[in-house]
């Protein structure tokens, strides 16, 4: 089993990662909380195919289960889900001493973390991601929220989980997309960081290797979001950095309306912004190409219309990560190193170029 530790000042928890993990849960879970009541929330997706065998691990130690599921897709990640699930906890009389576990891709998690944040005041909280995006990314960290009307995200809470259990096998139930869409986080992190990271994603050529090398790609992904939190857990700096990519691809995200992915319109963001700070001098030549060759050896899209939306600047411009009216852009120098340019709101059109986003 391969461990890694999440040390944060008023909190550490274990990702714990390895191939059929899941029938251990019973015994990770009692690693870490006494025996009390569990809300395992998953969506209609996931639940049918582990809802209840992680339900009968967790009752056979001990524990009193109780089993909740939400219609699968991002507009459940709403306020009124959110409620829908506060009155069935508090109908089946949940305390602050019993806890939520998250069993299912990025919108379980964003949405049953910040259903455990939020009940009375916080209850403790256990993550089991089964999507490789939610595994390499949205798991570890503690980022929890839910979106209102088209902004994601926006209502949220930084929460950390008391434990990640993380099942590679899980990803074989995932179609081509779904699996394809987490590989985009792991080009971005691949990118920020160098190293081993890079050096494995170089020799990805398709969806298949990544299933073959799902382990190591989510603990090399994993280790080094969680260097990065553990120096910065509530995105003050150095976690910035984990947006490369997500400003533009919010931006398209929004304006897909459903029609693309997390990952996807992530991929589109990196390259949409590495090209541009490559044409201003400010990326080392060639960068843009080598992401590009990286996504689109999966089948990841490198570019879409919506980036010639006259919406999109408005998008882009509006992102929660707007501070004080400026706007931070994470970029790369090169491989393996990036860094933040602050720009003002009304100039951020200028400097991005409509042009340059068109490319």
């Amino acid at each position: 089993m391969k461990i890694i530790k999440v040390t944060l000042p008023d909190h550490s928890y274990n990702v714990e990662i390895e191939s059929g993990i899941l029938s251990c849960t019973g015994q990770l879970v009692s690693s870490v909380w006494d025996e009390r009541k569990i809300a395992l929330v998953s969506d209609s997706n996931v639940a049918p195919l582990y809802q209840q065998k992680v339900s009968d691990a967790l009752i056979s130690v001990g524990f009193t289960v109780h089993n909740y599921q939400f219609p699968a897709g991002e507009a459940s990640k709403s306020l009124e889900v959110l409620a829908d699930l506060t009155r069935e906890l508090a109908a089946d009389g949940f305390t602050r001493d019993d806890g939520v576990i998250a069993l299912g891709g990025g919108v379980t998690g964003d949405l049953a973390g910040f259903l455990a944040a939020t009940y009375m005041r916080g209850i403790s909280l256990i993550q089991m991601p089964t999507s490789l995006l939610a595994q390499v990314d949205s798991s570890v960290g503690g980022k929890t929220a839910v979106d209102l009307d088209t902004t994601k995200n926006i209502i949220g809470a930084f929460y950390q989980p008391d434990l990640v259990i993380i099942d590679p096998e899980t990803l074989t139930t995932l179609d081509r997309r779904d699996l394809v869409e987490g590989y985009g986080e792991i080009v971005k992190e691949a990118a920020l960081t160098d190293g081993k990271l890079w050096e494995l994603v170089k020799e990805i050529e398709s969806p298949s290797a990544i299933l073959e090398n799902a382990e190591e790609l989510s603990r090399l992904s994993i280790q080094y979001k969680a260097d990065v939190v553990m120096g910065d857990e509530k995105e003050g700096g150095l976690r910035q950095v984990l947006n490369f990519g997500h400003t533009i691809g919010h931006a398209i995200e929004a304006l897909a309306d459903g029609d693309l992915r997390h990952g996807e319109v992530v991929s589109v963001g990196m390259v949409a912004i590495t090209r541009i700070f490559e044409e201003k001098g400010l990326t080392q030549a060639g960068v843009t190409e080598k992401l590009i060759n990286r996504l689109d050896a999966v089948g990841l899209p490198v570019s879409s219309p919506l980036l010639e939306s006259s919406d999109i600047f408005d998008k882009i411009k509006n992102d929660k990560k707007n501070h004080t009216g400026h706007l931070n852009l994470v970029y790369l120098h090169q491989i393996g190193g990036p860094a933040i340019k602050s720009i003002p709101s009304e100039e951020i059109r200028d400097f991005l170029n409509i042009k340059a986003l068109q490319s």
